[in-house]
């Protein structure tokens, strides 16, 4: 049931909506191209999105805050799962394939560091400078700059040889 009342954290029912429809979307693409999982990816900007609704009235800026929420979960996420392949045989999940990818581009993609496929997400996807980057993943812009020349040279290194 929906109502009217301020939520825990003094936060508006309908500032919440507004701007979980629009940044749901791409903050869950932002979690997949980081994890690789869409069921985790949900999972994890789900979390970001109970996380502010909890913390609403301290927290200034959404959408910096979800960014981080996200990255920080998803690198969580990364490291549990090295530690569960160590331990387990993986079981093969299903493969969500975004229109327009190529095989080549996934497989460059797939090679690079969550935090720098988070970074050249967010640059070339979301069309974020270089600050917004740094302040989601606790770094500093020059950190920034080196994550997606690093990622970039890898990728055109790995499509130049496919």
């Amino acid at each position: 049931m929906v109502t009217d009342e301020p939520a825990p954290g003094g936060l508006d029912h309908e500032a919440f909506r507004s701007v979980y429809a629009a940044h749901y979307p791409p903050l869950v693409r932002l979690a997949y191209l980081t994890t690789g999982s869409l069921a985790a990816a949900e999972d994890v900007a789900q979390e970001a999105f109970i996380e502010w609704f909890r913390r609403g009235d301290q927290v200034r800026e959404p959408l910096p805050f979800l960014r981080r929420a996200v990255v920080s979960r998803c690198t969580s996420w990364v490291r549990r799962r090295r530690l569960e392949r160590r331990h387990a045989a993986e079981i093969p999940e299903p493969v969500w394939r975004p229109d327009g990818d190529t095989e080549a581009v996934r497989a460059a993609l797939h090679k690079l560091s969550p935090r720098q496929r988070a970074a050249v997400f967010m640059r070339f996807y979301l069309d974020l400078p270089e600050a917004q980057i740094a302040a989601a993943l606790g770094c500093r812009p020059g950190t920034v700059k080196s994550l997606l020349h690093r990622a970039l040279a890898a990728i055109k290194e790995d499509l130049d040889d496919a």
